[in-house]
């Protein structure tokens, strides 16, 4: 029922649903989430609690017009990071100023990634002339408990409603 640890020791891991008992369900996340937040303010043991979503959809929803504008902007934006963070390195073996380099690193950071945005673009043209986010949602959310600790949870949230 929980996420494994990124320092755990390795192991193969094998994907399988929370065995227990349903405590609730809800039709969002965050109802979902909140009744979790009341059991673990109660010092409920949170770890033997998942939330659950069910009829799962995909949902894009657009978020404007793909232009060079906007593809140059984005480019020229994820590239200055990049070139803020090696004009950063450089300046741990370099003679001049500290500025010197990370101002040129970002402006060539960002220059190359506007031509890198627009050359994607015009590659893609005609085949996705706009831009969206993805979501996975689901349409229910069903609280899974331990079955030894169902009454238990029940108790807590009818005495914190």
């Amino acid at each position: 029922m929980t996420n494994q640890s990124p320092l755990a020791p390795r192991g193969r891991l094998i994907p399988t649903l929370p065995k227990g008992d349903v405590l609730g369900t809800y039709d969002s996340y965050f109802e979902a989430q909140a009744v979790v937040d009341r059991l673990a303010k109660a010092d409920f043991p949170v770890k033997q609690v998942s939330i659950v979503g069910s009829d799962l959809k995909t949902v894009e929803r657009v978020t404007g017009k793909l232009t060079y504008g906007r593809a140059a902007g984005a480019g020229a934006a994820s590239g200055a990071w990049f070139g803020l963070f090696i004009g950063v390195l450089f300046t741990f073996g370099g003679t001049g100023t500290v500025l010197q380099y990370v101002i040129a690193a970002l402006i060539i950071g960002a220059g190359f990634g506007a031509l890198f945005g627009i050359a994607a673009t015009a590659v893609t043209r005609r085949t996705r002339d706009f831009t969206s986010t993805h979501q996975v949602l689901a349409s229910r959310y069903e609280i899974i408990v331990d079955p030894n600790l169902l009454t238990k949870a029940q108790d807590v949230l009818s005495r914190t409603s």
